[in-house]
């Protein structure tokens, strides 16, 4: 479970094996989850701290892509492993082949027939994928059920 408390113990593991990067890093996602919390007014629960996580990865990456224009590669270096570290926190993504079984089982479910199933699919499917929180950055499904029809599922729409 994603806590605080748990990034703080991180940072102390860090600053005991005298690790700066990891130390640097956590202490930028702290204060970031402080930061959220003082806007809130109250503590965060594991959704926004996953939410928190997630942008600070995303901001990295951008990061990187800025720095890769700039010719700069030992802040790209820095910047991936800042990625990793923070990555370890993240659920484990599913691969596409998983995601296409739990929409078509969905489907089945609900004796989807037509596109405009489409919305009861989806309220059985968003809680599943909301609680594992997927990150995906975009999966095509296709079933039979709907031959002509794709659907694209955006990271930034989970």
């Amino acid at each position: 479970m994603l806590t605080k408390d748990l990034f703080e113990e991180e940072l102390h593991d860090a600053m005991r094996k005298k690790n700066e990067l990891a130390k640097n890093t956590y202490k930028i996602l702290l204060s970031s989850i402080k930061m959220a919390e003082l806007e809130k007014g109250s503590s965060l629960d594991e959704n926004q701290i996953l939410n928190i996580l997630q942008k600070e990865i995303k901001m990295r990456r951008e990061s990187i892509l800025e720095f890769q224009k700039g010719g700069r590669t030992d802040l790209i270096a820095s910047a991936e492993s800042e990625i990793s570290i923070l990555n370890k926190f993240l659920p484990e993504q599913l691969d596409a082949d998983e995601i296409k079984q739990i929409a078509s089982d969905a489907i089945k479910e609900i004796n989807a027939s037509a596109p405009s199933d489409m919305g009861k699919v989806m309220k059985i499917l968003l809680p599943n994928w909301l609680a594992r929180r997927l990150r995906i950055k975009s999966v095509k499904l296709f079933d039979p059920c709907w031959p002509n029809r794709d659907i694209r599922i955006k990271k930034n729409s989970l």
